[in-house]
């Protein structure tokens, strides 16, 4: 039989895997449709709102199960600078992307005026996109291993990694199923989280 730790370290992994596979599922063409016709414009809008419910429990659950005494490594304050540039990068990248049909307020708001839905967004490969083709990714990894300076931080940071990782090859293939071409000459130049090459585009 497992030990305490070890069990609250699976239960908390079993929560991760549930946010992964419900975040996927309703991310596929058959769900998106249903959606659309429960929610209507406002299915987006849904989408994100259960997503952010549903990390906040995986989040609280691991938090109440995981210890946050802090580990005695000294070097707490290098991952609080990885954290905030994690942070920094995270929020340039937002500013890069149409956060209005990012959130889904754009389609509420055309839906009202009794104009067309604005569909997705064209291909972004200005600003931080030019080094790497997942900036919001690589400010999540930076984020969540700045944040591993206790059990639950690591923990958190150790599944979190796991989902971004998965995450990021759906959203490819769904990214050349929507852009084509113009997407695989892109992945082909760019780096999709290490920002090793440099600027490229």
């Amino acid at each position: 039989m497992p030990s305490e730790p070890l069990l609250a370290h699976l239960i908390y992994g079993l929560g991760w895997l549930s946010f992964g596979l419900v975040h996927s599922i309703l991310a596929t063409v058959a769900v998106k449709q249903r959606l659309r016709l429960m929610f209507d414009a406002g299915y987006r809008l849904a989408y994100n709102l259960w997503a952010v419910v549903h990390i906040g429990a995986v989040w609280g659950l691991g938090n109440r199960l995981l210890s946050n005494q802090p580990f005695e490594s000294g070097i707490e304050p290098a991952l609080t600078g990885v954290r905030l540039l994690g942070i920094a990068i995270l929020l340039l990248a937002l500013r890069e992307y149409d956060l209005g049909r990012f959130s889904g307020l754009s389609q509420i708001r055309a839906h009202r005026r009794g104009q067309p839905d604005p569909g997705d967004e064209a291909l972004v490969t200005k600003g931080l996109h030019q080094f790497v083709r997942h900036p919001l990714y690589l400010g999540a990894y930076m984020i969540l291993w700045g944040g591993a300076v206790n059990e639950f931080g690591l923990a958190t940071a150790v599944w979190g990694s796991l989902y971004l990782a998965v995450g990021a090859r759906h959203e490819e293939g769904a990214l050349l199923a929507l852009h084509g071409a113009a997407y695989a000459t892109y992945q082909r130049r760019v780096p999709a989280v290490i920002p090793w090459k440099g600027k490229v585009l």
